[in-house]
């Protein structure tokens, strides 16, 4: 009886309740809206095929080792006012010791705030960066008082939309008209005794507020300059978006260094992936990474997840299923096409992210490439697989099978081309008897008279 007893406690545990695992019908739902960067709503997103073949290969973006971490990262700095962004992003280089840095957009000296820094791997991502909008917060001096605030704030309000815009003196472009736009902009505070107005602007990239200020002092009618100016958003980061400063960046390097430890490095550097988040994914088989790597179009086969709404022409991301940036395409299929058809592109490259060989190559394992590199090994084919005099009879009659077909077409149509030509030389003979003849005999009729 007390046997019975001690083995119902066992399975029942202390409090009465069952520890163990009921069978269900249903597949629980998978909740991925606290996954981190590309893989954040993953359960969302269309499902092509679950089925493929884990590579144990490349990692969670999070969890690679801390040279892989700077080489694929990004870093949100608080540009200090002063030093130009050249110079700002030529320190951050020789502080954490790398290849290759670059920055998403050009500050002044004078201007301070966000200014994404991207490192090594993640440099491939520049151009896409100072190409976004940005957003800024300016102090305007006006050179004479105005009745009231109201006045500034509806030459604000005129200031939207396409302008014209020269580049000022000062700046380190080609001086000449060009169009930028502005989407919004507000007056903060207006000091009616100092003549200083702060507003908040968000624009396109290469929009010059120097030149911005300029023209609200000639709306108003007192003339006026930039005061002081800062940008808060670069692309999709912003200036709550983890921003660090250059100590920050000292400060981490010094302490890996010193006693080897990453976790402020990984505080200050965040992983590529930060920038793609806003793009629609597209979810790659890892036996097509390594292809992608190489420069090969994504096709339906590789195909195993896809965002909604994708247009053809969109540019999109190519994540592996451990939410690592492949490269960034162009969309050839929309979304309703890819859930339907059974082959053709779904995107083209437009840049390649990963690094080659981060996984193994899976393209030529087929049985015809098998084939073939075997028959190159035996000296039946020669080094670049065309055919010589060792060549068995069964592989050129696989080969001739679908060139005999194209070449029955060529055949067919080279005959009718020369039907043709004969029929034009025909006519154009006959035509030309006919004109003989009437010569000869309008000569004859000539001698008559």
């Amino acid at each position: 009886m007390d046997a019975k007893k001690e083995k119902k406690s066992k399975k029942e545990g202390s409090d009465g309740t069952d520890y163990m695992i009921q069978p269900e019908k249903t597949t629980p739902k998978l909740d991925t809206s606290k996954w981190p960067l590309l893989l954040k709503n993953y359960d969302m997103l269309h499902v092509r095929t679950a089925h493929y073949t884990p590579i144990p290969c490349g990692m969670s973006p999070l969890k690679r080792s801390i040279k892989e971490y700077i080489t694929y990262g990004v870093c949100n700095l608080d540009k200090p006012a002063n030093p130009s962004s050249h110079e700002v992003v030529a320190w951050i280089k020789r502080m954490l010791r790398v290849e290759k840095t670059g920055h998403s957009g050009t500050l002044d000296p004078k201007v301070t705030g966000c200014l994404i820094v991207c490192i090594d791997r993640a440099t491939r991502l520049v151009k896409a960066q100072q190409s976004a909008g940005k957003e800024y917060v300016g102090i305007v001096r006006l050179h004479s008082e105005i009745k009231n605030e109201g006045v500034l704030n509806k030459a604000l309000e005129t200031l939207t939309g396409a302008l014209f815009q020269r580049p000022p003196l000062i700046a380190a472009v080609k001086r000449q008209l060009r169009i930028r736009t502005i989407y919004e902009s507000k007056l903060i505070e207006y000091d009616p005794e100092r003549h200083l107005g702060v507003f908040w602007v968000s624009c396109e990239a290469g929009t010059y507020i120097r030149t911005l200020c300029v023209h609200l002092g000639l709306l108003v009618g007192t003339g006026g300059h930039m005061q002081e100016l800062r940008r808060v958003r670069s692309g999709i980061l912003s200036e709550n978006d983890n921003l660090c400063t250059m100590h920050d960046l000292l400060d981490a390097q010094y302490v890996y260094d010193q006693s080897k430890d990453e976790s402020y490095l990984r505080r200050v550097i965040m992983p590529l992936e930060v920038l793609l988040t806003n793009f629609k994914r597209v979810v790659v088989k890892d036996s097509a990474v390594n292809a992608i790597c190489y420069g090969a179009k994504l096709m339906i086969p590789g195909l195993l997840r896809f965002g909604d709404g994708i247009e053809v022409g969109d540019e999109v991301v190519m994540i592996t299923t451990k939410g690592e940036a492949i490269a960034v395409g162009i969309a050839q299929m929309t979304t309703a096409v890819m859930a339907t058809v059974d082959h053709g592109v779904v995107a083209k490259i437009k840049r390649v992210i990963m690094e080659r060989d981060t996984y193994p190559r899976r393209w030529g394992l087929g049985p015809i490439a098998q084939r073939k590199k075997s028959l190159i090994k035996e000296g039946k084919l020669d080094k670049y697989g065309r055919t010589n005099d060792q060549t068995p009879a069964d592989y050129l009659s696989s080969l001739s099978k679908p060139q005999s077909s194209s070449n029955d077409v060529s055949i067919t149509e080279s005959s009718e081309k020369k039907e043709k030509k004969e029929k034009k030389s025909k006519k154009s003979k006959h035509n030309d008897d006919g004109e003989s003849k009437k010569r000869k005999a309008a000569a004859s009729d000539d001698d008559d008279e």
